[in-house]
């Protein structure tokens, strides 16, 4: 059984959640809370240098980076795209999402939602991930306009990749009332069977007795 070590408010947790989720794949997680320093100690330094979350525990291994990660459990499912392309077509959302999205509306959500005082320590950089945050958004809202997933016409890695922090945008000062394709977007991945939700904690029993994309 894979262990993942998690984080409950994570949005880069959530995203490697919802993916075991959707393919009812059972794994035991473990809560490191990075606000009190959990991810920085010697003991999980040596599993993962980065001191990040999410990291996968697997056969021994250790696994970081969450897009890496799912692009790892979602191998050979329906998450996966078949076609070359497509997997490319994939590939290329979730760098965008690491890139464009991460960087500025998952900030704002840390430093915004998580953080106590952080609006106040990060007022210089408030402007910023609200400009390049809206543009990311725009990207994606000028794609979903002529398509219902990011790749391969059907739920992938890269839909569960951009979900991750897309769904929170609203909690962080982003206005999403003027993206209607981004809104029926997300809409379609919780209506997705197995999905749940970013508070949602896992019990193996659970995982395993939810329904599934699996293939």
């Amino acid at each position: 059984m894979y262990k993942l070590y998690t984080m409950l408010r994570s949005g880069n947790s959530y995203k490697v959640r919802l993916a075991l989720a959707l393919l009812n794949i059972p794994y035991e997680a473990v809560e490191i809370d990075i606000l009190r320093g959990e991810s920085r100690t010697p003991e999980y330094l040596a599993k993962n240098p980065s001191g990040q979350i999410p990291l996968l525990e697997v056969d021994g291994r250790y696994l970081a980076e969450s897009n890496a990660i799912l692009w790892f459990v979602a191998a050979g499912t329906s998450l996966s795209p078949e076609s070359r392309i497509e997997r490319a077509e994939a590939l290329q959302w979730m760098f965008f999402e690491q890139h464009a999205l991460e960087p500025n509306i998952g900030a704002a959500y840390f430093w915004l939602s998580l953080v106590r005082g952080g609006r106040e320590l990060q007022t210089h950089a408030l402007e910023d991930w609200m400009e390049r945050g809206y543009a990311a958004l725009q990207v994606m809202e000028n794609h979903l306009k002529t398509h219902q997933y990011f790749a391969a016409g059907q739920l992938t890695v890269a839909d569960i990749a951009l979900y991750g922090y897309t769904h929170v945008a609203d909690r962080c000062d982003y206005d999403l009332s003027t993206f209607p394709a981004i809104r029926a977007w997300l809409r379609r991945v919780e209506q997705t069977p197995g999905f749940v939700t970013m508070d949602w904690s896992p019990g193996a029993a659970e995982v395993v007795d939810a329904p599934s994309v699996a293939v």
